[in-house]
């Protein structure tokens, strides 16, 4: 990949973080949208979106190029052990301290968050851009992506379960499979004869992604403004869970280190370990939200450390990729 495809690629980044600000804006000042019901609604329309994102991404997966980097085991582990298992108990562990309602939603929602599946494109990357090994680094993030389809769920089915609606998990897994896996499979399927063009075309089907995760977001906090769930937030909250965040980004990535130097990974092993490890993915974390929360009010505050962590890793993992090229130069 070449420098001016990696400034291509954040060139896009530069208006979304933005226009999910903004999003939560107008979902504060502008809710009837958001709020409307209907086939064509807003909320609607963004659900069959979903979908449509799950069978382009299906369209653009070849199996046998996966295939090609399974032996890498070593690398494998240290990834995906420390998206799905190591992340979520980190904050497990902190479960009992947060027993008021409002703060325990926003404990659910940085859960929801270390129990999401990397991030793709942003990962790749970095990982390219730091001299690491884009291969592994490809492999694990689509693994992951696929894995935590099924994987997120069952961690948010601990909770989500449990919780005082008294929501019954059961329609939820039908909504994934539905809408979640079968387009996905679908696309898979039929990679053979249309990946090729969604794989030429991606640059301009991310726009559509991006649109659809603009939607979730702002139906999603147009529901949880209208409910009054924000009225507790103050800005030490907002200071506080930021906070907390890059804590939590900063000790995964020492584990990280810390597992890649016992397994005695390569440095661009390491590279690719650190970026893939440590990144959560926010088309997941939106897109999944309207499957999982659909309904529920506080998906809002779920989302809230989703889109705070989403602008600290693209920052910091800009940093950490110029360090490590210079270190390699």
């Amino acid at each position: 990949m070449n420098t001016k495809s990696i400034s291509g690629i954040f060139s896009r980044f530069d208006w979304f973080s933005p226009a999910l600000l903004l999003m939560i804006l107008l979902a504060k000042f502008f809710p009837d949208w958001g709020l409307a019901q209907g086939a064509f609604s807003l909320k609607s329309l963004s659900g069959y979106g979903i979908s449509v994102i799950f069978f382009l991404y299906g369209l653009r997966l070849s199996l046998p190029q996966m295939w090609s980097c399974v032996n890498n085991w070593r690398l494998h582990l240290v990834v995906q052990a420390t998206t799905f298992i190591v992340f979520p108990l980190i904050v497990l562990m902190f479960r009992g301290l947060f027993s008021d309602t409002l703060y325990y939603s926003l404990w659910l929602g940085v859960f929801y968050l270390a129990a999401l599946p990397s991030t793709v494109s942003s990962a790749v990357v970095m990982v390219s851009l730091a001299g690491g090994n884009v291969t592994g680094a490809i492999f694990n993030a689509t693994f992951s992506s696929i894995a935590g389809i099924l994987i997120t769920p069952l961690w948010m089915g601990l909770f989500l379960a449990t919780t005082g609606s008294g929501m019954d998990m059961t329609p939820v897994f039908t909504r994934l499979g539905y809408q979640i896996l079968l387009p996905l499979f679908v696309g898979i399927f039929m990679h053979r004869w249309l990946g090729k063009y969604a794989i030429e075309y991606r640059n301009f089907t991310r726009y559509f992604d991006q649109m659809v995760i603009l939607a979730v977001v702002y139906t999603s906090f147009c529901v949880s403004f209208n409910e009054g769930l924000f009225s507790g937030f103050t800005l030490m909250v907002i200071v506080t869970l930021i906070l907390v965040l890059l804590v939590l980004f900063i000790l995964v990535n020492v584990l990280i280190n810390l597992s890649a130097k016992a397994l005695k990974l390569p440095q661009p092993d390491l590279i690719a370990a650190l970026f893939c490890g440590s990144t959560k993915s926010l088309m997941h974390g939106s897109v999944m939200a309207g499957v999982l929360f659909a309904g529920m009010a506080s998906g809002g505050i779920f989302l809230l450390p989703v889109l705070i962590y989403h602008a600290m890793q693209l920052t910091i993992t800009a940093f950490m990729a110029q360090r490590f090229k210079r270190r390699i130069n």
